[in-house]
């Protein structure tokens, strides 16, 4: 019987594709294997183009998404073959795309979010219905179509007794507030984008050292912190909004990140690397600490958490917290966002709405995601 869903998903670092094969049944959920599927370089470079305005070009953006449609198909089939997974097994393929431009409500620009892999050729290639385009009908109803992932979180991470956090630090950071689920009590999650996770740090170590990121955290760990850009940084008005609230690339880029640099005396560049650790987790620990409830736990996925350092500063910043990885709750912390949208895909499947409006903004929970049948 059918039971299984694969989850595809590419983020802000445009590092990789994550794919998540995964089973939901009776019995809950069981992750059954993942894979990275790297990105070659001058595909991201494509991407990183569609991303700036004035480097993009409507041909570059259909060409990008072609290949991207291609590059997701071949994960997802090399996914399969890894773990002897037939098409008749797989009741559909979840694909979060590449997020190419995001603009939330409440901007100068009207609200859209673009996300590109062209999921019509994820479907012929692996001959899998594919459900893809999950944000927009978030959006259609008022909602930042972001972030996504605090309705599985909701779904797998929950505790009766204790409050937890789960911060997801991607390109860009964000929180899942999950109170206890004590009967009788308001456990209504909640969750939105803190700020920058890894974006700008991959950014200057690329720029600097010429590396895809900053190994553990090992160059910024031997940089001193810059108070004066710290709180530079940190004066962005994107921190004090209130929630919900979304952002990306458009917002914390190297561009920004120069101009703030030019505004402060001559910083060496291994020291900016560590002020911008610095930042990172301290925009996650002042959230955390800003909650009205008090957390009993945070656990981190994504990327940021193989970051010595930054999780040795998180863990600084926040004392009186449990500090860890999903891999303690059953699931490493590579493959979380992968797996939510796997699991967004069964929502679809199901006809089960996918979006948290506390999380989003939007005016009602919506079933997201079109489905696309090879």
């Amino acid at each position: 019987m059918k039971s299984i869903y694969i989850g595809l998903m590419s983020g802000t670092s445009v590092d990789s594709i994550d794919a998540a094969a995964t089973c939901f049944d009776d019995r809950g959920f069981t992750f059954l294997g993942a894979l990275n599927h790297s990105i070659p370089s001058p595909l991201q470079q494509n991407i990183f183009n569609l991303c700036q305005s004035g480097l993009d070009t409507v041909q570059l953006y259909a060409e990008t998404d072609n290949q991207l449609g291609e590059l997701f198909a071949e994960a997802a089939i090399a996914l399969m073959t890894q773990h002897n997974l037939s098409t008749d097994q797989i009741i559909a393929i979840g694909s979060h795309g590449q997020t190419v431009r995001h603009s939330p409500p409440g901007g100068q620009l009207p609200a859209f979010s673009q996300q590109i892999g062209d999921p019509n050729i994820i479907a012929a290639r692996t001959n899998c219905p594919v459900v893809a385009d999950f944000r927009r009908a978030d959006m259609a109803y008022g909602g930042h179509g972001a972030p996504l992932v605090p309705a599985f979180h909701q779904q797998l991470f929950s505790h009766q007794h204790l409050n937890r956090a789960i911060i997801n630090i991607g390109g860009i950071a964000n929180i899942t507030v999950l109170p206890a689920t004590k009967p009788d009590t308001d456990s209504d999650c909640y969750g939105y984008d803190t700020g920058p996770g890894n974006v700008l740090l991959d950014s200057w170590v690329k720029l600097h050292r010429n590396t895809a990121f900053d190994t553990n955290g090992n160059w910024g760990a031997g940089g001193e912190i810059s108070t004066p850009l710290l709180q530079q940084l940190k004066s962005h008005d994107y921190f004090a909004k209130p929630a919900p609230k979304s952002t990306g690339r458009e917002t914390f880029n190297q561009q920004w990140l120069e101009e703030q640099l030019n505004s402060i005396d001559d910083i060496a560049p291994q020291d900016v690397q560590a002020t911008l650790m610095q930042l990172t987790a301290e925009t996650i620990a002042d959230q955390i600490k800003s909650l009205k409830i008090e957390i009993d736990q945070v656990f981190i996925c994504g990327g940021g958490a193989f970051n010595t350092d930054l999780i040795g500063r998180l863990d600084a910043a926040l004392p009186n917290t449990d500090l860890a990885t999903t891999a303690e709750l059953g699931l490493d912390p590579n493959w979380v966002e992968a797996c939510a949208f796997a699991w967004l895909a069964k929502q679809r499947i199901e006809k089960q709405p996918g979006n948290l409006p506390a999380v989003t903004g939007a005016s009602k929970p919506a079933i997201l995601g079109g489905i696309y049948l090879p």
